[in-house]
C-alpha cells in the first residue's frame, strides 16, 4: 500500500472535505455523513484495482489499534456534553438497556451465528458480543447536544449514555469467547471453574475498577483543571482532553480492568464538576472535532475494504442479508421494547430508543481484538467478517435515513 500513499492521502483530503461540506450540501436530505464517506470508499475500493487488498484478517492489528483510537476519543467526548446529573430515576432506562437489551442481543445473535452460519461456540459467542453494543463513534449525530445547551431528552440522553457504557460492557462476553476459543483449541473442555474464574475476574473485578478508576481519574484531573491556581490561565483543552482519556485508560489497563468503563466514567465524573463552566464546551468541541476526523478516516478505509470485496466476488449468502435485517429490524427493537417496558416513557420514546441501536467502528475493534488472539479458525474467522460488515453497512443505511424522522416523533421535554 506504500507506493499509493500520496494517492491514499488525496483520498482521505476529500472525504475530510466531505465532512466539512455536509452540513451545507446536505443539510435538507436524510442522508447522514457515515452513508456518505462509506459510499465514497466503497467506491473507491471497487474502482481503485491497483490498490493492494485491504485484508482484514492479515491487518489485524492495524484495525484494531485505529479504531481503539477512536472509541477513545469518541467515549470521552460522550462523558463530557451529558448535562444529565447521577440519578437513579434519569439512568433507569440506560441501566434496562445494559442488563437487559444488551444480553438478548447476544444470545440471539450467538444463536443465529451457530445454527445459521456453522459456527464453532466461541465464535458464535463472539459475533454476539462484537454486535451487541450500540456504537458511540456513529451514534453522535443522535446523541445529545454540546454542553449546557439544554438539548438533553430522554431518547438523546438513553442513547448517549448507553453507548458510552455498553462497548466496556461487551468485552466480558468478547473474553468468554476467547476463553472457550482457547480451551477448544487446545482440546480441552470449557469447565465450570473457567466459567466461574470469568465470572469473578472478567466481569466483577474488571467492571468494578474500570467504574473506580474513572471515578478517581476524572475528579483527580478536576480538581487539577479548574483549581484556584489554574483559573487565571487558560489550559489548553486538547491537552485536557487527551491526557483525561489516556491516563484513565492506561490507569485502568495497568489495574487489569476496563478502559473503555474507566474512559467514559472519568469523562462524565469530571463533567460533574463545575458542571455549568464554559471550559466544557471547549473540551466537547475539541474532541468532536477530533472524532468527526478520525471517522472519516476509518469509514473510508471501511468501505474501501467492502468495495474490494465486491471487485475480488467474495460470496455472501441470503442468510447473511436476512440475519443482518433479522437483527437490525427485530432483536434489537424487541429488546429494547422489553427492557423499557413498565417504564413511564411515551410509546414513540421507547421505539425510538428501541430502534436506534447503531453498529459499527466498536464492532470493528472488538472483532479485531478478539481475532487476533489467534484462537479462531480462519474459516470462523472470514464468516465473522462478512456478516459484521454487512451487519454495519446495513446499519449505516439504514439508521442513517430513520434517524432524524423517529427522533421528531418524540416530545420535547428535556430533563
Amino acid at each position: 500500500m506504500i507506493e499509493n500513499y500520496n494517492l491514499f492521502l488525496l483520498i482521505c483530503g476529500i472525504a475530510f472535505l466531505l465532512g466539512a461540506l455536509f452540513p451545507v450540501i446536505f443539510k435538507r436530505t436524510s442522508i447522514s455523513l457515515p452513508m456518505l464517506q462509506v459510499s465514497f470508499g466503497l467506491m473507491m475500493g471497487y474502482w481503485w484495482t491497483s490498490l493492494s487488498f485491504l485484508d482484514p484478517i492479515n491487518n489485524g492489528i492495524i484495525i484494531e489499534k485505529l479504531t481503539e483510537i477512536v472509541i477513545l476519543v469518541s467515549l470521552v467526548g460522550a462523558g463530557i456534553k451529558i448535562d444529565t446529573d447521577f440519578s437513579w430515576q434519569l439512568w433507569r432506562p440506560t441501566v434496562r438497556l445494559l442488563l437487559i437489551t444488551m444480553p438478548i442481543g447476544i444470545f440471539a445473535m450467538a444463536g443465529l451465528g451457530y445454527y445459521a452460519f456453522g459456527l464453532s461456540l466461541g465464535a458464535a459467542i463472539l459475533l454476539g458480543a462484537v454486535l451487541a453494543p450500540t456504537d458511540p463513534v456513529l451514534a453522535s449525530s443522535i446523541q445529545v447536544g454540546p454542553p449546557n445547551t439544554g438539548r438533553e431528552d430522554t431518547p438523546r440522553f438513553t442513547l448517549t449514555s448507553e453507548a458510552g457504557l455498553n462497548d466496556g460492557l461487551a468485552f466480558p462476553f468478547v473474553y468468554l469467547a476467547i476463553k472457550i476459543a482457547e480451551a477448544f483449541s487446545e482440546g480441552n473442555a470449557f469447565t465450570s471453574e473457567m466459567l466461574w474464574s470469568w465470572f469473578t475476574h472478567d466481569v466483577l473485578w474488571k467492571i468494578g475498577a474500570g467504574v473506580l478508576v474513572g471515578v478517581l481519574v476524572g475528579k483527580a484531573m478536576a480538581k487539577v483543571v479548574f483549581s484556584k491556581h489554574t483559573r487565571e490561565t487558560t489550559i489548553s483543552q486538547g491537552y485536557v482532553v487527551i491526557a483525561l482519556t489516556l491516563v484513565a485508560y492506561g490507569v485502568a489497563e495497568y489495574v487489569h480492568s476496563y478502559g473503555f468503563i474507566a474512559v467514559f466514567v472519568a469523562a462524565f465524573a469530571f463533567r460533574r464538576s463545575e458542571c455549568e463552566h464554559s471550559y466544557h464546551q471547549k473540551l466537547h468541541d475539541f474532541a468532536e472535532q477530533s472524532e468527526g476526523l478520525l471517522m472519516s478516516l476509518v469509514l473510508v478505509i471501511f468501505g474501501m475494504f467492502l468495495g474490494q470485496g465486491l471487485q475480488a466476488g467474495v460470496e455472501l449468502t441470503w442468510r447473511v442479508y436476512i440475519v443482518s435485517f433479522t437483527f437490525l429490524l427485530l432483536i434489537r427493537p424487541i429488546g429494547g421494547f422489553i427492557a423499557l417496558s413498565g417504564l413511564h416513557l411515551p410509546r414513540t420514546e421507547k421505539y425510538a430508543i428501541s430502534a436506534l441501536g447503531i453498529r459499527g467502528i466498536g464492532t470493528l475493534y472488538y472483532l479485531s481484538y478478539a481475532l487476533n488472539t489467534d484462537f479462531f479458525a480462519e474459516d470462523d474467522a472470514l464468516k465473522l467478517w462478512i456478516v459484521c460488515s454487512i451487519v454495519i453497512l446495513t446499519s449505516i443505511f439504514i439508521h442513517g435515513l430513520s434517524a432524524t424522522r423517529l427522533l421528531k416523533m418524540t416530545p420535547k421535554e428535556h430533563h
